[in-house]
């Protein structure tokens, strides 16, 4: 599937820039193959504009802002939240104001970021309770592009028989390369699956688990949400609940923005930012690479057979058989290179 071509997928909310880097100034982001640029109005509240000038096409995010309003570097014209032109400083004083507006895009703000939907939303954002809850703290992890197709990620993240394998440097045990065997309930948001796995936990993973025996568990409650992203929660023997939220947000075909939080229900003092941070970049890079190389052109129709699957791939075919299910019922079928007639697909 090549995401940025399925019309439905413009009616989800991704997220998009942190709220922390509007404060001083508009911001270029391009999401489904499209340039938008995301700014702060009067209120502070984020929004989302077309990034060009509907005068000569300049990039409104090379412009500034000025009390809430998106000022054109070009020549000057402004824009406010919903896109319209509200200032042309060329213009004789007191003169009528043409109807000239930029196109404007739903944007609001949660968890730390501008979350935005290129066209009218299927759905509200997902919730995160743990957000409001003062027994657990949010830490923004990362923030990086990678070279995969959304699915590809989503996939991997319900994916436990590549543990053992991808992630042998960090958690995984080669000794156990047979996954546990997640029990999963289809939801109208996508599904909720749950198992217990056994991990290996070297000495440096004890302040992120909590335990100091050399192999603990993860009891899992995770979470899908259509079309790409995604809720784990592992909750150790210790107590301790390591919370990962995950947005594999369309940049490009083959290209996303990764975005994660993490919640955890201890304090600074018992496992620094600093520690969780760096746990977790050693893992998520040992995903990078194996995701990096494979074809982002991943079919949803699995009767095509450009795949094959095993049983442990049952997360994954749900994910498959529900997105082409949803793009059916809004009139669409599944795009692919293939298609097209190119058979050889980078993993870009």
């Amino acid at each position: 599937m090549l995401t940025t071509r399925q019309k439905v997928l413009r009616r989800f909310w991704y997220a998009t820039v942190p709220l922390a880097d509007l404060s001083d100034g508009p911001k270029p982001f391009r999401l489904m193959g499209e340039d938008i640029v995301l700014f702060l109005d009067a209120e502070g509240a984020p929004r989302a504009l077309q990034d060009r000038c509907c005068h000569r096409t300049a990039k409104l995010s090379k412009g500034w802002c000025d009390k809430g309003e998106l000022v054109c570097g070009y020549h000057g014209w402004r824009y406010d939240g919903t896109g319209a032109v509200v200032a042309i400083p060329q213009q004789a004083p007191g003169a009528a104001l043409p109807d000239f507006r930029a196109r404007a895009y739903g944007c609001q703000a949660h968890y730390g970021y501008a979350w935005v939907a290129l066209d009218e939303p299927l759905v509200e954002l997902f919730d995160i309770p743990e957000d409001r809850d003062p027994g657990f703290r949010r830490i923004f992890q990362f923030d990086d592009q990678w070279n995969t197709a959304p699915l590809r990620l989503m996939e991997n993240s319900f994916d436990n028989a590549h543990f053992a394998f991808v992630h042998r440097g960090t958690f995984g045990d080669m000794a156990q390369p047979r996954p546990r065997v997640y029990k999963i309930e289809e939801t109208d948001y996508g599904f909720q699956a749950t198992t217990v796995v056994d991990v290996v936990n070297p000495p440096h993973a004890v302040a992120i688990t909590g335990d100091p025996n050399p192999t603990t568990t993860r009891t899992m409650h995770n979470h899908w949400y259509l079309p790409f992203a995604r809720r784990m929660d592992m909750l150790y023997p210790s107590g301790i609940r390591h919370i990962i939220i995950n947005c594999a947000t369309p940049v490009e075909d083959g290209k996303i923005q990764l975005i994660q939080l993490l919640y955890r229900n201890d304090t600074e003092a018992e496992c620094s930012t600093e520690k969780l941070i760096a746990w977790d970049r050693a893992i998520i890079e040992e995903d990078r690479d194996i995701l990096e190389a494979t074809d982002c052109d991943a079919i949803l129709d699995v009767s095509r057979r450009v795949e094959m699957h095993m049983a442990s791939d049952r997360p994954g075919l749900i994910m498959r058989q529900r997105l082409l299910a949803l793009l059916r019922a809004h009139g669409e079928e599944e795009i692919s290179r293939r298609d097209e007639g190119h058979q050889d697909l980078p993993g870009i």
